[in-house]
């Protein structure tokens, strides 16, 4: 896949802003109303849809991306305040052939259950171990309290970033526990 190829949407009518704005390291020029919210371009306009809407309030973190690293909540965010920026979602983790850490860990630790919150976690996570690449558990349950899992109890979550946060470093990842 090509990075440097710039993706063109061209509907276009009246009420229109054109924007250009670089999705998981991919140029792309679209045109949106002004009122559009970041989510539903991403979801329905460039069909990345790992991004989630659970709530439309910010209270839940589903749909958590990257803006210029920083985890923000796209259901609050203007599509049109991205223009110039930098957006990553869960798509522009890793490879199915090749894990980010996060993603790994996520796996290894078992740390989903419905998979729902998982996207805005993992992002969220990933914004922690770009600014701190050995976090302290509490460090963890910071940078995720923003996201909310209506299926566990948050402790393999915590453990799957810290697994990835010693498989980043180059430390051997603690084994899973036996179960």
């Amino acid at each position: 896949m090509s990075f440097s190829k710039t993706v063109e949407i061209t509907e276009t009518s009246a009420d229109t802003r054109r924007i250009t704005v670089t999705v998981n390291g991919t140029p792309r020029v679209v045109e949106v109303e002004p009122r559009l919210l970041l989510v539903h371009l991403l979801r329905e306009g460039l069909a990345l849809r790992g991004t989630h809407i659970g709530c439309d309030t910010t209270n839940c973190g589903a749909c958590t991306v990257l803006h210029d690293g920083n985890p923000i909540k796209s259901c609050t965010m203007l599509a049109v305040q991205a223009d110039g920026h930098e957006i990553t979602t869960v798509e522009g983790l890793g490879t199915p052939s090749e894990l980010d850490p996060v993603q790994e860990g996520f796996h290894r630790e078992h740390g989903l259950q419905c998979g729902f919150c998982t996207p805005g976690m993992m992002m969220a996570a990933r914004a922690l171990l770009d600014r701190e690449p050995d976090p302290s558990e509490e460090d963890v349950r910071w940078a995720l309290s923003g996201n909310l899992c209506r299926c566990t109890g948050y402790q393999n979550i915590v453990k799957a970033v810290l697994w990835a946060a010693d498989k980043q470093r180059g430390a051997q990842p603690a084994e899973e526990d036996a179960r």
